[in-house]
């Protein structure tokens, strides 16, 4: 299966759109009032298709983290380690992502972070963390 198939981009589309203007929205069920992540078809609580999307206060905490200091795909050796950590947002979800803007090393749990954005080559923005000092 490839990453993104046609029916996932127009589901994702919703994402990249707000992404790309710097506004971190999360699917959100209708049916038990909830964020999930990530886009899927159905809720994950309770399999309803009857999906949208809302804008997520773009906060969060730390709950995990690990420094990687081997490259990752994309990465060059040059650029050092970085920290991929799981964040938990305000809205009751969870997001893989990398902590910027800080050494590695002092990404801790219970760390207060904002997103922030990382431009791709094709102009799309993914979402990062940044410390809120």
């Amino acid at each position: 299966m490839k990453l993104t198939e046609p029916a996932d981009r127009k589901r994702d589309e919703p994402f990249w759109t707000a992404a790309r203007e710097g506004v971190l929205m999360l699917p959100w069920c209708n049916e038990c009032d909830a964020a999930f992540w990530y886009p899927r078809p159905v809720c994950p609580r309770c399999l309803s298709d009857d999906l949208g999307w809302q804008a997520a206060e773009g906060t969060g905490e730390v709950y995990a983290v690990s420094v990687q200091h081997r490259p990752g795909m994309g990465r060059e050796a040059d650029d050092g380690p970085y920290a991929v950590a799981i964040v938990s947002l305000p809205e009751g979800v969870r997001m893989l992502t990398n902590v910027i803007g800080c050494d590695p090393d002092d990404v801790a749990v219970g760390m207060a972070v904002r997103v922030a954005w990382h431009e791709l080559s094709d102009g799309r923005q993914l979402p990062m963390f940044e410390p809120i000092s």
